[in-house]
Formats: C-alpha cells, structure tokens, sequence
C-alpha cells in the first residue's frame, strides 16, 4: 500500500513538475513586452535624434532627398508606433516631413517609379488621421494615372511590390474605390508571373530580384539565389495589402496563398541563431547576420500570428527566436542599429555587414525594425 501511494504521488509529483515547465516554456514563448516596447523606442530614438532635421538629404555619403523610399519605409514604421504608443514627437516628425515635402513625390505626381510614390503609404496615414484633402491629392492624381494607362510592367523589380502595392491597398480603402486594388492586382500579377517569365518561382517559393538573377544565374553554390531583403520586401507588402483589403475582395484569397508559401519556404533557411542570411540559399555568399531581411520576415510572421493566419504553437518559437537575436545581436546600447545591409539588390550589394558598420542609409533598416517591433509588441499568448 505504502509503495502503490508513494509511486502514485510520484507520478502526480512528475505530472506537475511537466506542467510547471511546460507553463514556463510558455511564458517564454512571447518576447516580454515591455522590454520590447522599450527596445523598439531606443532604436527609433537613436534615428530620430541623429537625423533631427527631416529636411536634410539622405544620407553616408549619397545625398537625396528624404522623401526617397528608404525614408518612405522609416516611416512606415513610425507610424506603426505611433499606433500603439501615440507620442506627440513621432505624429510632429512625420507631419512636418510631410508638409515640407508637400505631400508629393522626388519626381512629382506624374512618376511610374515605385520608389518614389513609397512616401504616399504615410501620407494617407497621415490623413486619416486628420483629413485635409491637399494631404492626398498628389497621391490620388499618380494612382489615377497608374490607373487610367494601359502599362502594368513599371514594377519589374521585386523592391517594387513594397513600395507601390501598399499604396494602392490604402488608398482603395480610404475612398472605397475598388479600382485601386484591381490596378494593384494587375501590376502584381505582372510582376509574379510575366516579368521576364516571372519573378515568382513556385518551386522555390521565394522571388527573384529581378530577369538579371533568373538561371542560369546561379550563386556560388549552384542555388538559385534569392535576397533576403528582396523577399522580405514582397512579404512585408503581403501583409500590408492583407490588413488593408477586404476579406471578400476578389483576390485576397491568391495573396494570402503567396504569403503561406512564402512563410513556409522562409522558415526552412532560417539560422540556427534565429537571424537569416542575405542570401536565403546559399549561406556562405557573404553569409552572416542580417537585420532588413529579418525584420521583415518577423513582421511578417507575428502579423500572421496577430491576425490568425499563422498558428501559434507551430510560429511563437520562430519569431521569438529571430526577435530575440536581433535584439541581443544588432541593437546597441544606445539605440543604434547594427547588421544593416546597405542598399543594393544581391547579396554583395551593401557589405561589409557588421555589428558597428555604418549602412549608406540608416532610415529602412529601423523602419523595418519598427514594423517588426510592433507587431512582436502586439503578440499574446
């Protein structure tokens, strides 16, 4: 009897003992979030501080105006801090950047260039929440224009699809004009399945950069190669016409679908440390730590996880693992971010890529760092 009752307890001893770990393990599955939140404030603060005149051109060594993409993709990310932590100073800086530039594009209204018309996703931010119409005026006359052409091939380049495709989503929902997405799907579609043959590689479920990495171009390894930053880029923008579009628009369903194969092949080259190469196939071209890229995947995946798309079990441990890495790694004590690839398009493009090396321009990586910051912020259990 004695024996029955003492193996008995064990047992319930051992139950518990499980319990509490796997409640443990639990409790660490999400990045503590005030910590995160703290984090996501010191990078952008470092930014805000060091480039305090919005109006300077950007940035080491190459000067353009700062209403170029990479600053376009800063503040995306600011202002999806701003949405959870609305502190005048973020609303102040993006407002005034903005009006200097009067709510319009490096080569005005009339551009076909996807970089450029990038600045028009803040300015729509910015107008819902304080609706002025010379706010969106310009943004409106360049989609119309887009619109109202018969060309679909101006996005030949995957960095593309992040910076225009959002606009159009944002845009068709603020004035509820469905031609907004149907013109977004027909650039889209080009891009995916006729630029060169298409960028779009379903056997890989990743994207080429452009026709010139199509094979038989091939890494040094004999792969195919697919940027980091690159498919990041057409991940984040997934995920960005998916908040914006309604569920029942005609093809959320054909996004959605991209954005799953895209997650699934993307958790296959993540790095044991959590972080992603610049390359995704081939490791060992310029092979290393990397922040856009990763970044960009982990916005990707926690918005999906936020969102109900992606399971939770199954992605928790994968984003809290890359986030994690990016933190203990890239972010140095004084907010500045390291392992920033400079701008480029292959995974030469930008080096060296180093904890404390100085990118040509500062303002993309922490916008990509924002965007992920905040929806990992934005995590429960």
């Amino acid at each position: 009897m004695i024996q029955a009752i003492g193996k008995q307890t064990l047992r319930i001893l051992l139950l518990a003992v499980i319990l509490i770990s796997h409640d443990g393990l639990t409790a660490q599955t999400i990045p503590n979030r005030e910590e995160t939140l703290k984090t996501v404030v010191s990078v952008n603060n470092y930014f805000m501080t060091k480039f305090e005149d919005y109006k300077a051109p950007s940035n080491v060594g190459r000067l353009r105006p700062s209403n170029i993409w990479t600053r376009g993709v800063y503040y995306e990310g600011l202002m999806a801090l701003y949405s959870v932590l609305p502190e005048e100073k973020y609303y102040a800086y993006a407002y005034d950047w903005a009006e200097f530039h009067k709510w319009d594009y490096r080569n005005g209204p009339s551009t076909r260039n996807a970089d450029d018309y990038c600045a028009g996703q803040t300015y729509i931010d910015l107008y819902r929440l304080n609706p002025e119409p010379h706010m969106i005026r310009k943004v409106i006359a360049n989609l119309d224009m887009l619109v109202n052409t018969p060309q679909n091939d101006d996005w030949w380049w995957i960095d593309a699809i992040q910076m225009g495709m959002p606009v159009f989503a944002k845009l068709g929902t603020t004035l509820g004009e469905p031609k907004y997405y149907d013109k977004m799907w027909d650039m889209y579609e080009y891009c995916r399945n006729q630029m060169a043959g298409g960028l779009f590689n379903p056997e890989d479920n990743l994207w080429w950069r452009d026709g010139d990495f199509i094979p038989p171009y091939k890494e040094p390894n004999g792969e195919d190669c697919y940027w980091s930053r690159g498919n990041g880029w057409v991940y984040a923008a997934l995920v960005r016409v998916m908040d914006e579009i309604p569920l029942d628009e005609k093809h959320y369903k054909d996004y959605q679908k991209d954005f799953l194969a895209m997650t699934e092949a993307l958790v296959k080259c993540q790095r044991k440390d959590g972080l992603w190469n610049v390359s995704l196939h081939d490791p060992k071209n310029f092979g290393g730590k990397e922040v856009t890229g990763t970044s960009l995947f982990v916005y990707g995946m926690a918005w999906g996880v936020n969102n109900g798309i992606l399971d939770k079990k199954t992605y928790l441990p994968i984003i809290k693992k890359a986030w994690d890495a990016m933190v203990k790694d890239a972010v140095h004590d004084n907010g500045y971010l390291g392992y920033v690839q400079g701008t480029g398009k292959e995974p030469k493009d930008g080096q060296p890529v180093k904890y404390d090396s100085v990118p040509d321009f500062e303002d993309y990586g922490v916008g990509c760092f924002l965007l992920a910051g905040v929806e990992v912020y934005k995590l429960e259990e």
